[in-house]
């Protein structure tokens, strides 16, 4: 299978401050109502963001030798491997709790 480079490009519209609930809209019920939201950051997320720029873990000869393959057309999907991960990924979800 050959992957050809995707040229279309969409125009996107700039998030503007002007965009805003009108002003009689009201927030749902335990929202605050003066603009502030509260947010918590997992520890995975916490832990990627403490991560100095540089050091992450990127292989740049593998990118390489993926694109070389892909560009050449000899790149090849392992199906197996990608429905192993895909099961193992639901069984973790679906094992998850929730609060």
């Amino acid at each position: 299978m050959k992957i050809l480079p995707f040229e279309k490009t969409l125009p996107v519209k700039p998030s503007t401050p002007e965009r805003k609930a009108p002003g009689n809209a009201q927030a749902p019920a335990g929202q605050p109502t003066d603009g502030s939201a509260k947010v918590a950051i997992s520890p995975e997320a916490a832990a990627l963001a403490a991560t100095p720029p540089g050091e992450g873990s990127f292989d740049a000869a593998k990118v390489e030798r993926v694109s070389r393959a892909i560009k050449d057309g000899s790149y090849k999907v392992d199906a197996e491997a990608i429905a192993d991960k895909l099961i193992a990924n639901a069984k973790e979800l679906l094992g998850r709790t929730y609060r």
